[in-house]
């Protein structure tokens, strides 16, 4: 059994993650097999559980970096992308960093998922105001000022908490802004309109 787990951990080490596939065409066993022998490494705390059929080692979990954390983000709920006070960190906009803390906009549903300590939380946006987000170093990522929009539509609506003292309003590209909320409801807009002065 030893010998499985230092076969499985060469072999797969080097990726972000891996799946029951993955550990039936190494090891050569039905996926069945490999399903329980995931689950057993699981309890054992040998492999962490990132969400189903999606596996990394712990100590390659406890050492990846702020992009890898925000590439799992993107796979734990499909389709989403880093937004929110996350993603103005990210671009500098805030002085609040957040530790183990990486926020989402989703389209299916609002939720968090904890892994070893470090939270994944996902809010749920309306299908017309899930876009303008880009691809950087493999993570879908909202625009600076999609971000900021994201932010401040949800805490228009008393859906999400934000220290707006902490943001650098000078940081975004408020013609942009002034484009992009055309769509947003009028609660959102005047926030908005407050805040950039446009």
């Amino acid at each position: 059994m030893l010998n499985n787990y230092i076969r499985l951990y060469q072999q797969l080490r080097s990726r972000l993650y891996f799946s029951v596939a993955d550990i039936t065409q190494i090891l050569q066993i039905k996926p069945t097999s490999a399903n329980m022998l995931a689950s057993r490494y699981a309890k054992r705390g040998l492999l962490l559980r990132i969400k189903k059929d999606m596996y990394v080692f712990p100590e390659q979990w406890h050492n990846f970096n702020e992009v890898q954390k925000y590439q799992i983000a993107n796979l734990i709920q499909v389709p989403s992308y880093i937004s929110f006070m996350s993603a103005l960190s990210y671009y500098e906009i805030t002085t609040q960093t957040q530790q183990n803390f990486y926020e989402s906009a989703a389209l299916t549903r609002s939720h968090q998922t904890i892994i070893d300590s470090q939270t994944f939380a996902y809010y749920k946006l309306k299908k017309q105001f899930f876009f303008d987000f880009v691809k950087r170093d493999n993570f879908f990522i909202a625009t600076k000022e999609k971000a900021f929009i994201d932010a401040i539509y949800l805490y228009s609506f008393g859906k999400y908490r934000l220290d707006l003292a902490s943001l650098d309003i000078n940081k975004l590209d408020k013609s942009r802004i002034k484009k992009l909320i055309k769509i947003y409801p009028d609660k959102t807009k005047t926030i908005i309109r407050t805040l950039c002065k446009i």
